[in-house]
């Protein structure tokens, strides 16, 4: 595989972009904060397999306005060397890794940008609860990404479940044109999702967080019965579990609203999510379910 082209400026990706517009190919996006792992060349592939021989684009770009106060902005790795080493093997073709102020002109003086996105009421939600403002700069990027890359496709992957959400509304909403692809979670042997935060865990608290996806599993099975019993079997699982300082367990529809107060049809579409810290890490984690008693856990995936 050849290296990707490498671009840090708005203008020398318009440039590395021009030809495959002028040719109508198709463009892959895959939008990364960097440190990239399995999972993220999961997602590259996909975007290939999209795409065929038009061009796959990932940018990675530590996106300052989706971290709050007291978050780990400073401390997210950045490893641009060994991440344009994944992005070779995956055969991409444009790496965009622009700094803060080409993304965000006069950053840091001004701060924000004056105009950001609204993600709306399920921003509220879940991870908004204790993130005020993170889907507010997570929309706002990928919207200026969008807007710089003109991806015909763009994939995301399902682990952060609640940003694949509101990602796709903020699409179909704001009318913007691309489609959107959720690709499924990668994990480890021992189930854990993977991610760029797991390389903060200490090797006894990366045991702890197995507890997490064991929970999700635990529910999945359950389920069958109904939603009372997923979430008592994932409870049960985390009350035993060490190192788990809990954020939110939760039950919703496949949309991330709130589920019906009536009965339930079987085999009602639903999904599990969960928030915890391990040690000073903040992980998170979910799985679709299948409600009711014609559920067969036996034949559900592990998105």
């Amino acid at each position: 595989m050849s290296a990707p082209s490498v671009a840090t400026t708005r203008a020398e990706l318009a440039d590395l972009l021009a030809p495959a517009r002028r040719a109508g190919r198709r463009i892959g996006f895959v939008p990364t904060m960097g440190a990239l792992h399995e999972g993220h060349a999961s997602l590259v592939r996909e975007a290939r397999a999209q795409v065929g021989e038009g061009q796959v684009v990932v940018s990675i770009f530590v996106n300052p306005l989706q971290f709050g106060a007291g978050e780990d902005l400073d401390r997210y790795p950045r490893t641009l060397e060994a991440d344009l080493k994944v992005c070779e093997r995956e055969g991409v073709d444009v790496v965009f890794a622009p700094a803060p102020d080409e993304v965000y002109p006069g950053w840091p003086a001004e701060r924000e940008p004056q105009v950001t996105l609204d993600p709306g009421p399920l921003a509220t939600v879940l991870e908004g609860r204790t993130r005020p403002g993170h889907f507010r700069g997570v929309l706002t990027v990928v919207a200026k990404l969008f807007g710089l890359v003109r991806p015909d496709v763009a994939v995301f992957g399902q682990k952060d479940y609640q940003q694949l959400a509101l990602i796709r509304r903020m699409v179909a909403d704001l009318c913007l044109g691309v489609e959107i692809v959720g690709a499924q979670t990668q994990r480890e042997p021992d189930g854990l999702a993977l991610s760029s935060r797991n390389q903060f865990l200490e090797p006894e608290q990366r045991q702890q967080a197995v507890a997490l996806s064991r929970a999700l599993r635990a529910a999945q099975a359950a389920a069958a019965y109904g939603v009372g019993a997923a979430l008592e079997a994932a409870r049960t699982q985390l009350r035993d579990a060490p190192g788990i300082d809990l954020d939110y367990l939760e039950v919703t529809t496949v949309d991330l609203d709130e589920l019906p107060d009536d009965d339930l049809p079987d085999g009602y579409p639903a999904r599990i999510l969960v928030a915890a810290r391990v040690g000073s890490t903040r992980l998170i984690d979910n799985l679709e379910l299948v409600i009711g008693t014609s559920a067969d856990p036996n034949e559900q995936g592990t998105s």
